[in-house]
């Protein structure tokens, strides 16, 4: 199995297990060109990630200016094994809830 497909089956499940009823979708490449591999739907926020192999792996054509995009609408990155953990931290902080909890006094 290619590092790439190893490293996205990982995450994949890491991700399932931190957001439970999540729902991860995988973007189909051949429709918007350079548009982010992955779509994370957590409750009323979302997240679009695209993974690589390594945090030199090119990128290809419009990948950046997607992941700007997005990135200003919600949450976007790029991830690979050396940004995962910092992945990881933004993504939390991105799907955290809107407002603070309430706490009644009685």
């Amino acid at each position: 199995m290619p590092a790439e497909s190893k490293f996205e089956v990982s995450l994949i499940k890491e991700l399932l297990r931190l957001y439970p009823g999540a729902i991860i979708l995988k973007n189909d490449p051949n429709l918007t060109q350079g548009f982010p591999d992955r779509l994370l739907l957590f409750k009323d926020k979302w997240a679009a990630f695209e993974i690589k192999a390594y945090e030199t792996a090119r990128h290809r054509q419009n990948q950046d200016y997607y992941i700007d995009v997005l990135n200003t609408m919600s949450y976007a990155s790029f991830v690979y094994p050396e940004n995962k953990e910092s992945f990881l931290y933004e993504l939390q902080y991105a799907l955290r809830p809107s407002r603070a909890t309430r706490i009644f006094k009685r």
